[in-house]
């Protein structure tokens, strides 16, 4: 190739007594060749390719990849900034669902159907990362399963993937999903899933920016496959499987501030006194873990995942006035709710609870919403009523107008040493007996839970 002649165009600028650095540059643009285009092309063969396991190199496959990925690269600008869903085929299916699902969010789909954790592996850079997305929603790891891949082979790669994420910009929130139920009959049993989903526990684990959320437990059905009324093919979801992932989904993105930004607007009956400003924690706190959970606290701590694996041992009173959170951020008020979060390991046992105690007679009223299979408490005096994502965790599993993934109402009314408790108006305890005295309190155990229009009214 011959040298460019930048004789005429360096008199011009010298003449122009212009800054020798700004001079420097325009005759290094002059130099430079037009970068190169990544492929969207399937790399011809595995060797170098970063992770491990299946790559998938069916003809039908290379060209959905390539059609794929060429339509990706012509939305890149517009898509810029997104909150990106990135997959395989159950990604892509969510089709025009997904922008009428998310109708407030700017969202880009980068599923590709067929994909294996290691095509996404290679596409990641050029697919996800470039946009600068606002966050990831991230399901992967059936289709390796199919192809033979070990479930320790999707769980690494599923780490390199949350790796590359945390280089690009640790701030920027994930979501992780865990891998769908489906059936033997589609070379997917329902072991090897579970065992999957117990791993990819601990590679979430104290990542600050994952969120891991249960989707397993929402559609398994009794024998771990998933249900036909939701997966017709055992494999995909139809409109009632995505509009529950939709519900799964809004409790978290509502605390990753994707959702439900505007401050609950909610006026309490004059008779009612808040016990949650909506703003802080003022008037909350850690009290000391009473010595009956002692023992249980110190075996907990050793557990694994699948259990639970902290279980934080409070010796002296905290307060959390003018606080929005508290330290380890379990605790958080955002938007009129009181979030408590979805802990860095599988399970996390804490309670928050109020200065106050409360002697007399009194009715309390609370919404909450949770994440598929949460498990929180609310506690009376004392005892606890288990506040729960109640028909997959139970223990009231035969509840009637329970709406998973939206509010529900609970209303304690103690008289005495008595409490009556109701979600929804249906009963859930009809005489769970209290002490005399005690504070009001909140656990966070499992999963994400939300309480908001904390209130209650006390008798003389």
């Amino acid at each position: 190739m011959p040298r460019p002649n930048l004789r005429p165009l360096w008199r011009v600028l010298a003449q122009a007594a212009l800054p020798l650095a700004f001079v420097c540059s325009l005759l290094l643009a002059g130099c430079a060749t037009a970068p190169r285009p990544v492929s969207v092309d399937l790399p011809a063969t595995d060797e170098g390719q970063p992770g491990v396991g299946p790559i998938r190199r069916q003809d039908w496959f290379q060209k959905l990849w390539h059609d794929r990925r060429t339509e990706f690269a012509a939305h890149a600008q517009a898509d810029r900034h997104a909150l990106v869903f990135l997959g395989d085929s159950i990604t892509q299916g969510w089709g025009p669902r997904l922008a009428a699902a998310f109708p407030t969010l700017k969202v880009a789909n980068r599923g590709i159907s067929g994909d294996t954790t290691r095509g996404v592996l290679i596409r990641l850079p050029q697919d996800v990362l470039a946009l600068d997305p606002a966050g990831v929603v991230l399901l992967i790891g059936t289709n390796d399963l199919a192809d033979k891949a070990t479930p320790e082979m999707i769980a690494a790669n599923i780490t390199l993937l949350l790796d590359a994420m945390q280089r690009h910009n640790p701030a920027m929130p994930v979501i992780l999903c865990e891998v769908f139920p489906s059936s033997p009959e589609k070379d997917r049993a329902p072991a090897d899933i579970k065992r999957i989903n117990y791993l990819l526990r601990s590679v979430a684990r104290n990542r600050p920016q994952v969120t891991y959320l249960d989707t397993w437990t929402l559609f398994a059905g009794p024998d771990g496959n998933a249900k036909p009324e939701e997966f017709p093919d055992l494999l995909h979801p139809n409109d009632a499987g995505y509009a529950k992932w939709v519900g799964a989904l809004r409790p978290a993105l509502a605390t990753l501030n994707f959702l439900d930004r505007e401050d609950d607007e909610f006026t309490i009956e004059n008779d009612f006194t808040p016990l949650f400003n909506g703003h802080n924690l003022d008037g909350w706190g850690y009290r000391p873990t009473p010595a009956a959970d002692m023992k249980y606290a110190r075996q907990m701590q050793g557990g694994t995942p699948a259990n639970v694996e902290e279980f934080p041992i409070v010796t002296a009173p905290v307060n959390f006035d003018g606080r929005t959170a508290t330290p380890d951020g379990r605790f958080v008020a955002l938007h009129g709710r009181l979030v408590v979060t979805t802990p860095r390991g599988y399970r996390k046992i804490q309670q928050l609870y109020t200065q106050r105690e409360f002697p007399h007679d009194f009715v309390l009223k609370l919404e909450f919403r949770a994440t598929p299979n949460a498990d929180s408490g609310i506690y009376l005096r004392g005892p606890q009523l288990q506040c729960r994502d109640y028909l997959l965790a139970g223990p009231y599993k035969k509840l009637q107008h329970y709406r998973p993934g939206e509010w529900n109402e609970i209303v304690v009314t103690v008289q005495g040493n008595v409490a009556h408790c109701t979600c929804n108006g249906e009963v859930l305890e009809d005489a769970l007996k209290v002490p005399a005295t005690g504070p009001i309190g909140l656990e966070g155990d499992r999963g994400q839970m939300e309480y908001r229009r904390i209130r209650i009214q006390t008798a003389p």
